[in-house]
């Protein structure tokens, strides 16, 4: 953790400083107390409703002979009162005993009887991202990685913000016992009687960036701030290259292949082992033999296949992360654009490069009063893993500090559709693609189209609710599966929205094919010989008389999916 290099905590801190679990000793309560204040409350705070008194609680020392920075005993541990992943919290409030009680208590939000009451589980659920922390785990499957968040016990969660901490605190995970705790240690020498503080922006230099980040807890004015989000800078994707450490190719000519010849194809994805079977194709065990590589893993090399093997085809493009990766796809469409986004591209926002411009945007349509429900996606996950649902700006912000993402305007009035059982519920449409080359421009489009749905009817409340807001149904278990043929589906579709043939919704779905391909071959460096499958997926949203559709991109093993929004 980057925290653990500040100050006196590289040498207290080092390797086996730590006890091992069975003697953990939570004795911070010898040296430390809480301390309740009252002060009057603030302009926001009136907004809000609230007594005009506010009980504010704060961390001191007590201790007679104070904390010594250089002093190896001066590391105390702090417990964390609730661990959980975002898609658990409502279900573990609603049925853990004394759980609820517990964080409204800690938050300072009233909880009167024992029964969970709704309307206190969503007030917990709303200021919980003032109290928490988060940590992931960097072993194990996609699922296992997704980010932790936590929420400390009564002594740590008081410890306050300062932009000059007195102490500094990271949270500690023994894989091998399966236990997390946060480790409090001082930055200087501390006498009696001085507030324990922390800066909940560690390590962050930009003084406007740290101004939004700090918003949960201190209100700022971002009048002066643009909300306009401009094309990065060559620079921005060269980093990427280099980061990606992909070796682009030297110039080919390119060669016809004889119609009559049987290609060698090698490839570890049993898709394609076990389904393979035309008759011009041949699978092979070596790889230096085949005309074909179906990769599973993310090819870097180009210059060296260039060079020595220049006519190989392969299933991945050079740079292809430039639309297969969120943030990168959507600044590329407003370079192509030449200024804000297509229409099929929802209000897409960068967490990690444009976070000022989102917060005023947010700021902006809260004060015209327009719907302000939120997306935030990781740049490259799939299947809904961490993506997060809500207009709770607070709750946003916070996840600046996990896996990078974007925020895209979530879809407020989505085409749904009707199912007998369950009634107006999401559905996307996920077609696969073929991009043959960007140099010309050669994209295919595959007419038979798969269907998702949710499962639950749709309405803008319980975001964290997979089953209503999500169709991705076939890694999670116990769950149902709605499938529905393509072909049945188009004369369903045209009965329930007669004033959309499906003709004229397929025209529109080719066209917008046809653009995202052409911004995706404008960025592009070419070179080797390749193809790309793709798979794009979409749901609509009504606007007037029209259907509008935007993009979204997914990253699928074994080649790259994308995953269109329809709006």
């Amino acid at each position: 953790f980057p925290q653990c290099t500040a100050g006196s905590a590289v040498t207290l801190l080092l390797p086996g400083s730590l006890p091992p679990p069975r003697e953990l000793i939570y004795d911070a309560g010898e040296v430390f107390g809480i301390m309740q204040i009252q002060r009057e409350e603030d302009e926001e705070e009136k907004k809000k409703g609230n007594p005009g008194v506010v009980i504010q609680c704060k961390v001191v020392v007590t201790r007679d002979s104070g904390l010594q920075a250089a002093d190896p005993n001066s590391v105390y541990l702090v417990d964390h009162a609730w661990t959980y992943r975002v898609h658990h919290a409502r279900q573990q409030l609603e049925q853990i005993p004394g759980l609820l009680p517990r964080m409204a208590s800690l938050m300072g939000v009233d909880f009167h009887g024992e029964a969970p009451d709704p309307a206190t589980v969503e007030l917990v659920m709303e200021r919980m991202w003032k109290y928490n922390q988060t940590y992931q785990l960097s072993q194990g499957s996609a699922e296992d990685k997704v980010p932790v968040w936590y929420i400390m016990d009564e002594f740590g969660s008081q410890v306050q913000h300062s932009d000059q901490p007195s102490c500094g605190m990271a949270p500690f995970f023994y894989i091998q016992g399966q236990l997390a705790y946060t480790v409090l240690w001082p930055l200087r020498d501390l006498e009696e009687g001085v507030e324990v503080t922390r800066d909940y922006t560690y390590g962050e230099t930009n003084a406007l960036v740290r101004q939004c980040r700090l918003l949960p807890w201190i209100p700022v004015d971002l009048e002066g701030v643009s909300s306009a989000t401009t094309e990065p800078q060559d620079s921005y994707y060269e980093t990427i290259a280099r980061e990606n450490k992909e070796q682009l190719p030297v110039e080919i000519q390119p060669c016809a292949v004889p119609k009559d010849k049987i290609l060698k194809v090698y490839s570890e994805l049993s898709q394609v082992r076990d389904n393979l079977t035309h008759p011009r194709f041949q699978l092979t065990e070596e790889e230096e033999e085949a005309d074909i590589i179906w990769a599973y893993n993310h090819i870097k090399d180009y210059r060296k296949l260039s060079e020595e093997r220049p006519h190989v085809m392969l299933n991945q493009f050079p740079c292809e992360s430039i639309v297969t990766v969120k943030d990168c796809l959507a600044a590329v469409a407003r370079r192509v654009k030449g200024g804000p986004a297509p229409d099929w591209l929802p209000e897409t926002f960068n967490l990690q490069t444009e976070l000022p411009q989102f917060v005023r945007h947010y700021q902006l349509r809260q004060q015209r009063g327009e719907d302000n429900n939120w997306i935030c996606k990781p740049w490259n996950l799939a299947r809904g893993l961490d993506t997060h649902i809500t207009n709770n700006l607070d709750y946003i912000i916070r996840q600046r500090e996990s896996t990078p993402k974007v925020v895209c305007k979530y879809l407020e009035e989505p085409v749904l559709y009707h199912r007998v059982e369950v009634g107006l519920v999401k559905f996307d449409i996920r077609y696969m693609l073929m991009l043959r080359s960007v140099q010309p421009l050669r994209l295919y489009a595959y007419n038979v189209f798969w269907l998702r749905f949710a499962n639950r009817p749709f309405s803008l409340d319980h975001f964290d609710e997979y089953e209503k807001h999500f169709t991705v149904m076939n890694y999670a278990e116990g769950v149902d599966l709605k499938q529905v043929h393509y072909d049945e589906f188009i004369p369903m579709f045209e009965m329930q929205y007669p004033q959309y043939p499906w003709k004229e919704v397929e025209v529109s779905v080719n066209f917008f094919f046809f653009a995202a391909g052409a911004f995706y071959s404008h960025k592009l460096t070419s070179g080797l010989s390749s193809c790309l499958k793709h798979s794009r997926s979409f749901s609509r949203r009504h606007h007037h008389d029209r259907l509008r559709m935007a993009f979204v991109p997914t990253h699928h093993p074994g080649g790259k999916q994308g995953k269109m929004v329809t709006q």
